[in-house]
This record gives structure tokens, C-alpha cells and sequence, in this order.
């Protein structure tokens, strides 16, 4: 079953969530995030935290989220996966972005309702930029969102919705990979740089295939509303 909500539609579908601050619930996550985007060589926003453009001028992507351990409030999302589509029409530090969530089906409703709040940003914390640089959330919707580990590749299948596969890139020693660390970007300070061998979106009417382009791979600890 699909259920998809815009924002508005959360609240009016449910009044009791519409009622409570969302931004004075304790949250956090502990996993991995995997992105693919139409940058032709690594994304220039980890390291100019979004003040260079994306090399296309504008970024299109899609990202998966593994939860391994993690809460919103008193409910348990450990073991969930969280799609997303992410545009982005210039600088990134600009806003202007359109998104839109895919939740793991297996969620409760509440576990559901308290990832839509954290994805969009209304949780505050690490996620909060998203309330300030999204200008229109595009909704979301709970989907079979699936996150494998085979090797070094990471795969997300959304249905037919995004399927997506990335690899990290060797560098000089063919046993480790390429790391930018340190860096001040939002999702974590180490991101290692990675390719896709699969990127396909079909979903709220885009149609994107970025095989071959820019990919990051990086641990994630989040947490809100405070950081």
C-alpha cells in the first residue's frame, strides 16, 4: 500500500502529531548514507559547502539512508531505510530545493511520521537546513526501500522508483579507498568519494540516469533538535 502525504496533508491527517513541536523531539541516527547525483566528477559541495555550483550548473539526486540504530521520541527506527530525491536549481547555499522521502514500508506509523518530520527538516537538528533550504517539499511516501551491502557496493532499490548501485573509488593503494576528511560538510566530516554503476530515477516525474557519475558514501550520526 502507498501512502503518500505532502506536508501539509501530515498534519491535517493527523492532529495529534499537528498539535506537538516536532522540533522539541529528541531524535537520532546511526547508519550509512549513499548519494548519486548528475555531477560528471566528485560533487564540489562537500568541500565548498555548497558556495561552487555542481558542475552541471544544477544537481539532481537521489540518496539512501541505512538507519542501524536510532529513535524519534520513545519509537525505535533501527533497521529502517530511508529514500530521497533531492533538485537543486544552483548553489546549493542558495536553497530553493525540491525534495521528496521515501519511507521504509516495514515502519510503524509513528516511526513513519517521525522520519517525515527529521527528512524534512522540521525535527531541527542535523537535518534542520532542509526546513530552511527546501522551498517545496514534494511529499512522501511509504515504499519497499531496500539498502544492501554486497562487497564494496552499496545498492538502494525504491520498486521501480530509484535503483541505484555505488562503489568507492581506489586510490594510489588498491586496498584503500579515496576519503575526503576533515570537511565541515553537513552530512559528515568524512566522505569517501565514490562512482555509481547504477543511478536510475523514475518517480514524481523526473526521469534520471547518472550511471558513471559522482557518488559519496559516508557514516552518518544525526541527531535534533539541538546539534
Amino acid at each position: 500500500m502507498t501512502d503518500r502525504l505532502s506536508a501539509p496533508e501530515i498534519s491535517s491527517r493527523h492532529p495529534a502529531a499537528a498539535r506537538k513541536d516536532h522540533g522539541l523531539v529528541p531524535w537520532a541516527i546511526k547508519g550509512e548514507l549513499i548519494l548519486n547525483c548528475n555531477c560528471t566528477v566528485f560533487c564540489p559541495c562537500v568541500v565548498s559547502l555548497g558556495n561552487h555550483a555542481p558542475t552541471e550548473g544544477y544537481c539532481q539526486a537521489w540518496a539512501g539512508v541505512r538507519i542501524d540504530t536510532g529513535h524519534y521520541g520513545d519509537e525505535d527506527l533501527s533497521g529502517l531505510n530511508v529514500g530521497l530525491l533531492l533538485e537543486i536549481p544552483g548553489l546549493m547555499a542558495r536553497g530553493n530545493w525540491k525534495a521528496a522521502a521515501f519511507i521504509d514500508d516495514r515502519a510503524s506509523d509513528a516511526a513513519y511520521h517521525g522520519l517525515v518530520q527529521v527528512f524534512s527538516g522540521k525535527a531541527k537538528g542535523t537535518t534542520g537546513l532542509f526546513a530552511m533550504l527546501v522551498s517545496e517539499f514534494l511529499g512522501a511516501e511509504r515504499a519497499p526501500v531496500v539498502f544492501e551491502t554486497e562487497g564494496d557496493a552499496r545498492r538502494l532499490t525504491v520498486g521501480k522508483k530509484i535503483q541505484g548501485e555505488v562503489v568507492p573509488v581506489r586510490g594510489s593503494d588498491p586496498n584503500r579507498d579515496i576519503v575526503v576528511t576533515n570537511t565541515q560538510y553537513w552530512m559528515g566530516p568524512d566522505i569517501t568519494v565514490a562512482t555509481a554503476t547504477k543511478g536510475r530515477v523514475r518517480a514524481f516525474g523526473r526521469v534520471w540516469d547518472f550511471d558513471g557519475r559522482s557518488a559519496e558514501i559516508c557514516q552518518i550520526d544525526w541527531k535534533g533538535p539541538g546539534r
